[in-house]
């Protein structure tokens, strides 16, 4: 009986020692996953906070991708104005090349010698048309009245005894009707502005109202600006009042008929270059 004791006692021994093995070699696995899986974890979530990082980079990438598309279309839309304005001097179809033709055909031959470039030849005919509206709207060269060209601009010379007495910057009503066609030209074309520039001779002028030749030049300027704007409603940016005194004569100051003359109002007509299609069109 003793010997099949010890035997039994033996093996539950033995069975004891491997079960408490396989019990530790568990715990150990176990506790290398719950290492592995807070490694994994701790992972995860340094992976997760460095993709919230990249997210929000490219949330505002995309941000600033939107922004300049918008701007981007803004700055398409403005070079596509510019394009139209400067490439209208730069490119021009066969259809505006002819009607530029058809103007320019009409123009002093002495004058269309000087046109070297393209530049010159639209400056030219732009004149060209202005001028042809001064006349049409009634305004037109006279003893008293010279329309010329320059460059781009149409001067209107209008002398003392037209617009002003002797030594005053009141404008005679007589001259009324003049400033009015004016007044319908310069609001009829969007694209003109005019400048109004008084000259006087040389005698000296001093009294309680007038200081001198550059006072009244401005005073006559201004004078005119003024009904230009409140009486035709002329929009007053596009008018400029300038004096030059005894500055600039047309004629030597030696004789009474030039100093009438040098005696005048100069209205320079202003056409924008970016506006000569529109013209050529009317």
């Amino acid at each position: 009986m003793k010997k099949i004791i010890l035997p039994i006692l033996f093996i539950g021994l033995l069975s004891s020692c491997v079960a408490k093995k396989k019990y530790v070699a568990l715990e150990k696995e176990f506790t290398d996953l719950k290492n592995k899986y807070q490694e994994t974890n701790s992972t995860k979530e340094n992976l997760e906070a460095k993709f919230s990082v990249i997210e929000n980079r490219v949330d505002a990438y995309n941000e600033k991708i939107n922004s300049l598309k918008g701007e981007n279309v803004t700055l398409q839309r403005e070079n596509s104005k510019k394009y139209e304005t400067v490439g209208s001097a730069a490119v021009i179809s066969n259809e505006a090349k002819q009607k530029m033709r058809e103007t320019l055909s009409k123009v002093n031959p002495t004058d269309l010698r000087d046109a070297k470039t393209l530049k010159d030849s639209l400056n030219l005919a732009i004149s060209y048309n202005l001028k042809n509206r001064m006349n049409s709207s009634g305004i037109q060269n006279s003893n008293s009245v010279d329309i010329g060209i320059e460059q781009t601009m149409v001067m209107i010379s209008v002398f003392e005894n037209v617009l002003f007495n002797s030594a005053s910057y009141t404008v005679k009503k007589e001259s009324y009707g003049l400033l009015e066609k004016l007044a319908n030209i310069i609001k009829s074309e969007p694209s003109i502005d005019v400048m109004i520039e008084g000259h006087a001779d040389s005698r000296k002028i001093n009294n309680q109202i007038i200081e001198d030749n550059w006072d009244l030049s401005v005073k006559r300027a201004t004078s005119i600006v003024r009904i230009l704007q409140d009486k035709y409603n002329v929009d007053g940016k596009r008018l400029i009042a300038a004096g030059r005194g005894s500055t600039t004569p047309l004629l030597p100051n030696t004789s009474s008929e030039n100093r009438l003359k040098n005696r005048r109002t100069k209205i320079l007509i202003l056409p924008n270059i970016d506006k000569f299609f529109a013209l050529l069109e009317k």
